[in-house]
């Protein structure tokens, strides 16, 4: 049985389309292939946003715009396609390096890999200081601004008249989106982590009531010293002035009560203005921590050392001399703050 001419000519023909299509397919996976190792035009460390809900196509487009690649968009969805991530791209802020290639650049948006910021609180920082260390840091959503210090406690969940105090120094990692609160609530959350772990732990007999009382010692052991090893030492002064019931006559809790008053000198007058948190006027803890204590202050809070010294001065050097007598302390201020001897 003989063929139609007309027909066989469709048949060549519908035959010639498929192998034109094979060639055509092998040629693109070929391409696609050669596309996905080549490195992308990025001479120096870059960053691309990838808005929510966006296609590969605008993806593509943006690489396109900046000059980071000149591949077509058919390219990037083969290869989407072959790599298996089509529709599982994440949205966020993604790192372009030398010497990155496409392959790479999607398995970092598949696994949703985005860049990440970082931001410190540094130990003796006030809440004052976080605010305007926050302020500064890049890609970060800024909320603080529209709050005062009580809306910002309320916010934050915090059990307190504010925050100061119950923010762990530390390192944290925000990516872009976050708001400054969310790296607040990381503080606090790992503050209260330390506290839970911390505070089961305390020494027996200490005169401090509740987690917080901890705090407001920890804050005033984290003025006073940065050395390791007097932490603990200063903790038991503070701690043995408590029991006797004398003032804690510490100079930091003067100055955090002048606020922007406090130009880097106390006065005679200083020390003898009423503010709550005077501790030459007042007796006992000051009502809230002066500073954001790190867990090295707040240990040695909860741990202070044994003794029986009752005052320290510092030298001058970052050290301290600690005396059990007012005798001694006298002789001590008249030696290393008086005459400033050796």
């Amino acid at each position: 049985m003989s063929l139609h001419p007309s027909t066989r000519l469709a048949a060549l023909l519908i035959l010639l389309a498929l192998l034109l299509a094979a060639g055509g397919v092998a040629w693109l996976v070929r391409d696609v292939r050669a596309f996905a190792d080549a490195p992308l035009s990025v001479a120096a460390p870059a960053r691309i946003v990838v808005a929510r809900g966006s296609a590969l196509k605008a993806i593509a487009a943006q690489l396109e715009r900046r000059g980071y690649t000149r591949a077509p968009t058919l390219y990037w969805r083969a290869l989407a396609a072959w790599m298996g991530v089509t529709g599982r791209l994440h949205a966020g802020e993604y790192a372009l390096a030398p010497g990155m290639t496409p392959r790479v650049l999607l398995q970092d948006m598949a696994a949703g890999r985005v860049v990440q910021h970082m931001f410190t609180l540094v130990d003796g920082w006030t809440f004052a200081q976080v605010r305007a260390a926050l302020a500064r840091a890049p890609e970060l959503r800024h909320t603080l601004q529209h709050m005062d210090d009580a809306q910002a406690t309320r916010a934050l969940g915090i059990p307190a008249p504010g925050p100061e105090g119950w923010l762990l120094p530390q390192t944290y990692a925000y990516v872009l989106g976050d708001s400054d609160l969310d790296v607040l609530r990381r503080a606090y959350r790992a503050m209260q982590r330390l506290l839970a772990a911390q505070w089961p732990r305390r020494a027996s007999g200490l005169p401090l009531r509740t987690p917080y009382q901890a705090l407001i010692l920890a804050s005033i052991v984290e003025k006073e010293t940065a050395r390791p090893d007097e932490r603990a030492r200063i903790a038991g002064v503070f701690v043995r002035r408590l029991e006797r019931g004398m003032k804690l006559q510490t100079d930091p809790t003067v100055i955090y009560g002048m606020g922007a008053a406090y130009h880097g000198v106390i006065t005679r007058k200083d020390l003898e203005t009423d503010t709550p948190w005077n501790t030459y006027v007042h007796a006992g803890l000051p009502p809230t921590p002066i500073c954001m204590p790190g867990a090295p202050a707040v240990i040695a809070a909860l741990h202070p050392a044994a003794g029986k010294s009752l005052y320290f001065v510092a030298r001058g050097d970052g050290t301290h001399v600690f005396s059990e007598t007012l005798r001694q302390q006298d002789a001590a201020i008249d030696r290393y703050i008086l005459h400033r001897k050796p």
